[in-house]
């Protein structure tokens, strides 16, 4: 069986991520961790499938469709000072509040060049600082801006119908879940290790008002491996993107869950990674327009990460790996039917799905 043909991948990147460093250098969130990405990328993707997408700094009305009005205003005067701590986990340094602003910019650009007729569908972003514990208004967790959800905010503004964001970091991605709980335009798909860092994101959690029913929290127990990540995608995660039907899937794309990450313990490896890249393609081509992105979180063994999204860069060309076959630990399996039991008062998720859409 010959190999697809690669599709192009749109990348950002900028050494200006690079700036944000903490002092001591021992930090976990550093920039030796945008080293590891780009090796990864580097081994994955051929130049010639590459479409790089300069960085550029977020607008205020950009940041202010996710963040209160004086948040980042309040925030740059006190990353003013040079070095220092927001809160434990969170540092900052001369260039932070330049590198956030990047991040956040580059983001907004990405999903909206993704829109685009004649751009590249599918794209990586290896940014730094993360986002996705930001909340509206306050910096915690290793971040500042939330980079994915100021992503879907612009994709929203640029003529989006709606935008599903997957976030499978280890950490639950509680300010993106803050940023879009209301809102039924946003569906937020969170797989994370439970109870742990942040302390949110348990299966009850599933929107307010109008957002009932769009926000699903995979809150799993520690140790779990590919083949509890592969009973979550196929019998809730994938369910949902296909009754959901957005324009867009971005992905919080944390390496964290790697077995060989030290900040958590899960056990997931490079090739699942992989795989479930490989579902949202496929997800995504079935929906008939194929846009994907994959923005970084964490992820802070740098081999893991090198390999993981080395791996991941493959699936977006187009390689496709397959989920895992094997039977769920009891603790995942009862986890997943938690959030799908939460869920089934607003999804029909036995019943088949309306015929694909063209765009």
């Amino acid at each position: 069986m010959s190999e697809p043909s690669p599709q192009p991948i749109l990348i950002l990147d900028d050494e200006r991520f690079d700036a944000h460093h903490e002092r001591s250098g021992a930090h976990p969130e550093r920039p030796d961790r945008l080293v590891a990405a780009r090796e990864g990328l580097r081994d994955a993707v051929p130049q010639a499938s590459r479409r790089v997408l300069p960085a550029r700094e977020a607008a205020p009305s950009e940041l202010a469709r996710v963040h209160a009005a004086d948040y980042w205003p309040r925030l740059e005067r006190q990353l003013a000072s040079g070095h220092g701590h927001l809160d434990p986990d969170t540092y900052f340094a001369p260039g932070t509040a330049l590198a956030a602003r990047l991040a956040a910019g580059g983001a907004a650009d990405l999903a909206t060049a993704l829109l685009q007729p004649a751009a590249a569908r599918r794209g990586m972003a290896l940014v730094r600082p993360p986002g996705h514990h930001a909340e509206p208004d306050s910096a915690m967790g290793f971040c500042l801006i939330n980079n994915v959800a100021v992503a879907a905010t612009s994709a929203l503004a640029a003529g989006a119908r709606r935008v599903a964001i997957v976030d499978w970091d280890v950490h639950h991605g509680n300010g993106t879940q803050a940023a879009f709980y209301d809102d039924p335009r946003v569906l937020f798909v969170s797989l994370h290790q439970f109870p742990f860092y942040p302390g949110t994101g348990g299966p009850e959690e599933i929107g307010s008002g109008a957002g009932r029913g769009y926000t699903a929290n995979v809150a799993l127990p520690a140790n779990q491996g590919p083949e509890t990540y592969a009973y979550a995608f196929n019998r809730l995660v994938l369910p949902l993107l296909d009754r959901f039907d957005a324009d867009l899937v971005l992905v919080s794309a944390g390496f964290d869950a790697h077995r060989r990450d030290p900040l958590a313990q899960m056990q997931l490896d490079a090739a699942t990674y992989a795989a479930m890249t490989s579902a949202l393609v496929e997800h995504t081509e079935r929906s008939g327009h194929g846009r994907i992105a994959l923005l970084l979180e964490g992820g802070y063994d740098l081999a893991a990460l090198r390999e993981s999204v080395a791996a991941s860069a493959r699936a977006l060309l187009g390689h496709r790996v397959a989920l895992s076959e094997d039977a769920p630990s009891a603790g995942g399996r009862a986890a997943v039917e938690r959030t799908r039991r939460a869920l089934e008062p607003y999804w029909k998720l036995d019943e088949p799905v309306a015929t694909t859409r063209s765009t």
